[in-house]
């Protein structure tokens, strides 16, 4: 599996979209790192996206995270990690928290997807025509993506919720700094079916970012960044 390394120190880890790539989370994230020194940022593409190749073994979303965990688990052997996952990498890292809940630092979940069955999510009524940004960020991130994707190996994974989630709820009681950003206008993946998962993370920041979609962060970068150095913040100084 494919991925890319910057840095030193506690490693961090950058789970991407489904269909997603290494590509965007590094393009958002890094600007981030570049006066903040101790950390080791990894971007995976992870099977079936990017120059990660598909694997006709992995029929459903059980078998993909098995995929990433196998990667965390040999890149960061026994060391402790964060995870910061975009959509479904959010659900992605959330299912590797509930494996090993002992070994991560902190959580980081980027418009998160929640409910899995797209019918009964909680969406948005009426939404705003998608940001100038939004719309540069998603043409220069995700249809390059799309591009070298394997859109057939994910697309019968996704297509079914049975396969598309995961067989176990990936819920788990998490008591480290945990950060949990959303838009108000994410029509993909809503911003309501977040919150009730907040009782699972008493040492989490809840935020909704108006002017913002699935693609965040668009108008509202500055935000997201300042949202994330404070997450970054609260695992290095845990005490404070």
């Amino acid at each position: 599996m494919y991925y890319e390394s910057f840095g030193t120190g506690r490693p961090i880890f950058f789970l991407p979209s489904w269909g997603g790539d290494a590509g965007e989370g590094r393009a958002v994230h890094e600007p981030i790192f570049e006066h903040r020194k101790g950390w080791r940022r990894i971007y995976v593409s992870p099977p079936g996206t990017g120059q990660s190749p598909a694997d006709p073994t992995i029929t459903n979303q059980d078998a993909m995270l098995s995929s990433i965990a196998g990667l965390i688990s040999t890149v960061a052997g026994d060391e402790p990690f964060a995870l910061a996952g975009t959509s479904a990498g959010a659900l992605h890292a959330r299912g590797i928290l509930k494996r090993n809940p002992t070994q991560v630092l902190g959580l980081l979940l980027r418009a998160p997807g929640i409910v899995i069955d797209r019918a009964r999510r909680t969406l948005p009524t009426a939404s705003d025509l998608l940001p100038s940004a939004a719309r540069d960020r998603q043409h220069k991130y995700y249809d390059e993506a799309e591009r070298l994707a394997d859109l057939e190996f994910l697309g019968r994974i996704q297509r079914d919720p049975s396969t598309y989630g995961l067989s176990e709820d990936p819920s788990a009681h998490f008591e480290r700094p945990t950060l949990i950003v959303t838009g108000r206008q994410d029509t993909i993946a809503g911003y309501a079916d977040a919150w009730p998962i907040l009782d699972d993370y008493p040492r989490a920041t809840y935020a909704v970012l108006d002017q913002e979609d699935h693609y965040l962060p668009g108008p509202g970068s500055a935000v997201y960044r300042a949202l994330v150095e404070d997450w970054l913040d609260r695992i290095e100084h845990p005490d404070a």
